[in-house]
């Protein structure tokens, strides 16, 4: 179950990690029904390369020009998260844990909710 968890966590962030799915495609193989667990030197190199990626911050564009910015939102059942783009870079981005009572929201209204945390970064 924690590798399920940890692929879904650094799922959210697979946009900042080149080639993530390729990364994690011996790793998900982990997740399947019926398959046993055995994290081998194949798993372990990729789930230390994932680790790595994560830590290391990505370099954040500065805002410049009149183009429109975009959002991205997600709203799950753990937490929200939100990015700020501009011209394909990344300008900022920000998430968080629910808390306790978020959790009983409507999905609806958790999405509501990641717009407007994204609006406060």
């Amino acid at each position: 179950m924690e590798i399920r968890q940890f692929l879904g966590l650094v799922g959210y962030y697979q946009r900042f990690i080149k080639g993530f799915s390729k990364i994690a495609k011996s790793m998900t193989k982990l997740t399947h029904k019926g398959v046993k667990f055995d994290l081998g030197d194949k798993k372990e190199a990729a789930f230390q390369l994932i680790k790595q990626k994560l830590c290391s911050a990505p370099i954040l564009a500065l805002s410049e020009g009149s183009e429109d910015f975009i959002v991205y939102c997600d709203a799950s059942i753990k937490g929200l998260g939100a990015v700020l783009m501009k011209r394909e870079k990344v300008i900022a981005y920000a998430s968080r844990q629910l808390k306790i009572h978020e959790k009983n929201y409507t999905t609806h209204d958790l999405e509501l909710g990641a717009v407007v945390f994204a609006l406060k970064i």
